[in-house]
């Protein structure tokens, strides 16, 4: 009986893995990635200080930004050794305002994991959302 009941629950999990990789796959699910430098404290030089956790982490350990809908990971930088960055990753900027579009309130869930927890928009038939252009910060 056991059994049976662990395969129906990774069956449902299994399921639910295969809908999220294909919301993604299918462009609902869009996730940006920048690096930026990390905050460390000084009394842990060699950690990033997560601010949302008001904790230290490790160089290769990864933490959730709630309330933010997005999650961060301490990486050492490849061009200085012994600087640290913050991979962050998150849903990017709304897009631009179009009336043919809306934030489907019944998919959206911002209490979700991320990537899960970023808006879903339906738009009218044939209708695409722009979004504004990110512009690179020059590096010196």
């Amino acid at each position: 009986m056991k059994s049976i009941l662990f395969g129906l629950l990774m069956s449902a999990v299994l399921l639910n893995a295969q809908k999220e990789e294909a919301k993604e796959k299918a462009g609902e699910i869009k996730i940006y990635k920048r690096l930026i430098p990390a905050d460390v404290l000084r009394d842990f030089p060699e950690m990033c200080f997560a601010s949302t956790r008001c904790a230290t982490v490790e160089p290769g350990k990864t933490w959730e930004l709630a309330p933010f809908c997005g999650r961060a990971t301490c990486v050492v930088s490849e061009d200085s050794p012994g600087k640290l960055l913050e991979l962050v990753e998150d849903c990017g900027p709304l897009p631009l305002a179009n009336d043919k579009c809306k934030l489907d309130v019944e998919a959206t869930n911002k209490t979700a994991p991320f990537p899960y927890c970023c808006p879903i928009f339906k738009c009218e038939p044939g209708v695409k959302l722009e979004y504004p252009e990110i512009k690179e910060e020059k590096r010196n």
